[in-house]
């Protein structure tokens, strides 16, 4: 049980350093659409081919994208099920962000204003 615990904190581990690149989240953001090319990922972020495949290979050793070469065309597709550990994660702290905006927004609401009375 101990173990399964320890790869599975691991694994979302990775998951959040292979989200922690700015160019890896645009390259997902995309294959949330459709499915591209190496090349098709790459164009739009100014990056070469070599650049763009080894983002790629980040995000499939974290199961986050999946490979298919047909010919000279490598297609890459997005896999989300490595993120629900990682949403799950969030979620847990999720109402604590909640808590803090709804204080902030009672502070808001009770602030004086220009005249001097209360909102």
């Amino acid at each position: 049980m101990l173990n399964y615990m320890v790869d599975q904190i691991a694994d979302m581990d990775a998951v959040f350093q292979a989200l922690a690149n700015g160019a890896r989240r645009n390259m997902l953001g995309r294959l949330a659409e459709t499915d591209l090319t190496v090349g098709q990922l790459a164009e739009p972020l100014a990056m070469t081919l070599a650049a763009a495949s080894k983002h790629i290979k980040v995000l499939e050793r974290v199961g986050l994208v999946r490979q298919t070469v047909s010919g000279r065309r490598h297609v890459c597709h997005l896999e989300p099920m490595p993120l629900a550990s990682a949403a799950a994660w969030l979620r847990f702290y999720e109402r604590h962000w909640d808590e803090r905006l709804d204080d902030l927004e009672l502070l808001f609401d009770s602030e004086p204003t220009g005249d001097g009375e209360v909102r």
